[in-house]
């Protein structure tokens, strides 16, 4: 009876080895196989986020090199509008020394293309006395007076830059002559200024007042 027993025991031992059935869906639970599709899933996570991993620091390598170049780009526009802007300054500058010389040098130009008239009156006070004629003493003081006036005027004006035109026997130049007519002379070359009406004038390097002239030409050939 013992035997019996022991081996009846045995027989429900086996039996609750085997797997058991689903009641409802006919399937067998088997927990080894729960157990490796889990790690097999498991596995496959890992594989993603270790994929995952190495993807980001790529894109954070790329992306630190998208900002380095971008960062360079914007250095270097900068420097090009850094010495646009100083190179502006720098012609402003000069611009402004420039145009404050010449303020200084031509700023009183029409204050002096003014003041020549009166000594061309002086000149021309001076010309209409005759030489020859006999003075009275108060007469020579007059004349003595008017030529010391003029020649101090003329000093005045080579003190502010303003000086005298030489024009007769010079070979005309219309940047400083101002042709009033022609001259028919076989003494002179064709082109030279022969006679001055009014005396010209330059200021600085600046033409002030051109002189009035007359010009030589050669005489015209009587046809025979």
């Amino acid at each position: 009876m013992n035997k019996n027993k022991e081996n009846l025991s045995k027989i429900k031992q086996n039996d609750g080895d085997k797997p058991k059935e689903n009641s409802d869906t006919g399937e067998i639970l088997n927990a080894d196989n729960d157990i490796e599709s889990q790690n097999v899933k498991n596995k496959d996570s890992e594989t993603v986020e270790s994929t995952n991993t190495e993807q980001q620091p790529a894109e954070q390598s790329i992306e630190k090199t998208e900002e380095k170049i971008n960062y360079k780009e914007e250095v270097s526009k900068l420097l090009e509008e850094k010495l646009r802007l100083l190179a502006e300054m720098e012609n402003l500058r000069k611009r402004s020394q420039k145009e404050k010389i010449d303020s200084s040098k031509y700023g009183s130009s029409n204050l002096a293309r003014d003041i020549l008239s009166p000594g061309d009156n002086l000149k021309r006070a001076l010309e209409s006395y005759p030489e020859d004629q006999q003075e009275s003493p108060a007469l020579k003081n007059l004349v003595d007076g008017i030529k010391m006036v003029l020649k101090e005027f003329e000093t005045t004006l080579e003190k502010h830059g303003i000086n005298k035109i030489n024009a007769v026997n010079e070979k005309f130049d219309h940047n400083l002559h101002q042709a009033m007519f022609e001259v028919e002379t076989d003494d002179k070359p064709e082109g030279v200024v022969v006679e001055e009406v009014q005396c010209g004038y330059t200021m600085h390097d600046r033409l002030l007042r051109p002189s009035m002239v007359g010009v030589s030409k050669k005489p015209k050939k009587d046809k025979k």
